[in-house]
């Protein structure tokens, strides 16, 4: 297979892709490097793509997780204001930064109660220490395939259960 679907898919995606990245990042600068992560995460699987249909689908299915996983450095970082104040954004207002703590505590709630211990393994070294799936399949003796498999399957049960526990909450 050549690199071709994954080429045309991103050539005709790009601009969706960063404008979907500035709706969750606010930011330009973030939007693009987010775009551009997801080409270089994709670009060493371009010879398993099949057509330009699955190279659309894995591009922005890599965007939008890239997005969440920036989203979630943001609420870690100690920095919080600091970057709102440089992005030129306002800080959050008390009542958002109690939501936003309202929904990372319940994400860690879900993932204690509802994951199985590899994907809890697997999901912590990822979101916590930020490994790759190479460095997690070393440190855990697995397939980085595997790795990438549980860590899929845990964010869509997350996924899964945050839209539920979000329609009751509304």
């Amino acid at each position: 297979m050549s690199e071709e679907p994954l080429l045309s898919a991103f050539s005709d995606l790009r601009r969706v892709m960063r404008r979907m990245t500035l709706r969750f990042l606010h930011n330009r600068e973030d939007a693009d490097d987010v775009v551009q992560e997801a080409f270089c995460r994709l670009w060493p699987r371009r010879g398993g793509i099949r057509d330009r249909e699955e190279a659309s689908a894995l591009a922005v299915a890599t965007v939008r997780n890239l997005c969440v996983d920036a989203l979630r450095r943001r609420g870690k970082a100690a920095t919080l204001e600091l970057q709102d104040e440089r992005d030129g954004q306002p800080a959050p207002s008390p009542h958002e930064e109690l939501e936003l703590r309202e929904r990372y505590a319940w994400v860690d709630r879900c993932v204690e109660a509802r994951l199985t211990e590899v994907q809890r393994t697997v999901w912590r070294l990822r979101e916590e220490e930020e490994l790759s799936a190479t460095e997690i399949a070393e440190r855990l003796g697995m397939q980085p395939a595997a790795v990438r498999m549980n860590l899929s399957r845990a964010r869509r049960l997350i996924r899964e259960l945050y839209e539920e526990w979000n329609d009751e909450k509304h």
